[in-house]
């Protein structure tokens, strides 16, 4: 595809395309209902963040939206700094600047865990510095099963099995927004082809010693047994409903019970008791969030042994998450951990 017809595809919103016209259509509904004036992008080169910065283009045509690409170089691999090179020459054919920001952090376990907490906290920091409120990532329809699957995996309750949200928060102040988790991961790799002619293919993803990629092979024996992604996506929004209705539910618990002070959280530990396990679970998750403005809650496993030893007469001192808990007076306190 010549540069010439590609900038068409752009500016007419991929009008030549019925399938991918539809899918515009849906993404510049969202993002017109957000009505942000400014957006980071995160890029990685793959298929879907490619579709992501090809769309967002699309849509700077329609509205005086101002949009900047960040994609974070973890060096985790020899070849990472030449691939984002790559994907910085690919945007530039298409006059898209792309910022290219080295994370100078070690990661040495739970490599895609890790990446992926450095990878929010570096783009976090862009936003501040420049002033914008709201990341946008390519997370999809199959992202959003896999996500799902991972967490049933891990033995979550309805909150985590009702997976990814359009829109969440990191550290209760930065937006991030998933526009695309209604969206078919075909049809962004055919947006991905049409407008930059390919994508970088990232070996990590076939790497089976990620649980990601584990559950990512899934997909075809359970296509094979008559399970499609669709028919768990209605799981997945049932459950996410049910959440709403939950979430409402734990405001006025957590107004109740949880005290927040200038260096630590105060838990009503009278009450903590009283309640069954599935909201303890809930107030630990929120307390640490609280403190420790965390993105993603510890493993729900972890957080059941703490309450274990809370129920236990000797109990005294426990950590998690970075987080002291000790018991003072009528309450259960946090702390954070001395670094």
């Amino acid at each position: 595809m010549s540069k010439k017809n590609s900038s068409v595809n752009l500016k007419d919103g991929f009008k030549n395309s019925k399938d991918l016209s539809n899918i515009f259509l849906n993404f510049k509904n969202k993002l017109d209902r957000l009505n942000k004036r400014s957006y980071t992008v995160a890029v990685s080169g793959g298929p879907d963040s490619l579709a992501l910065v090809a769309l967002s283009k699309a849509y700077s045509y329609t509205k005086k939206t101002k949009f900047k690409y960040v994609l974070v170089d973890h060096n985790i691999r020899k070849d990472s700094t030449n691939e984002a090179n790559k994907v910085k020459n690919l945007l530039k054919k298409k006059k898209i600047i792309l910022n290219i920001i080295s994370n100078k952090e070690k990661i040495k376990k739970n490599i895609q865990g890790t990446a992926r907490k450095i990878r929010y906290k570096i783009l976090s920091s862009y936003c501040r510095n420049n002033k914008i409120n709201t990341i946008l990532t390519a997370h999809n329809l199959e992202d959003q099963v896999e996500t799902f699957f991972i967490r049933l995996s891990r033995g979550s309750g309805l909150r985590g099995l009702s997976s990814m949200d359009f829109l969440s928060k990191i550290n209760g102040k930065i937006n991030l927004y998933r526009p695309l988790l209604d969206t078919k991961k075909k049809f962004l790799v055919k947006i991905s082809k049409n407008i930059f002619g390919g994508y970088i293919k990232d070996p990590s993803n076939k790497n089976l010693k990620y649980l990601r990629t584990k559950v990512r092979n899934l997909q075809k024996p359970l296509k094979k047994s008559g399970i499609e992604y669709e028919q768990i996506i209605k799981s997945i929004n049932n459950l996410a409903a049910s959440k709403l209705t939950l979430d409402e539910y734990l405001k006025n618990i957590f107004k109740d019970t949880i005290k927040i002070t200038k260096k630590e959280i105060l838990l009503n530990f009278k009450k903590f008791k009283n309640y069954n396990k599935e909201i303890k679970i809930a107030l630990i998750n929120e307390s640490i969030k609280r403190l420790k403005n965390n993105y993603y809650n510890p493993r729900s496993k972890k957080v059941e042994n703490l309450i274990i030893n809370l129920e236990k007469r000797n109990f005294k001192k426990s950590t998690l998450s970075g987080c002291i808990f000790i018991l003072k007076k009528d309450y259960l306190c946090l702390k954070a951990e001395k670094t």
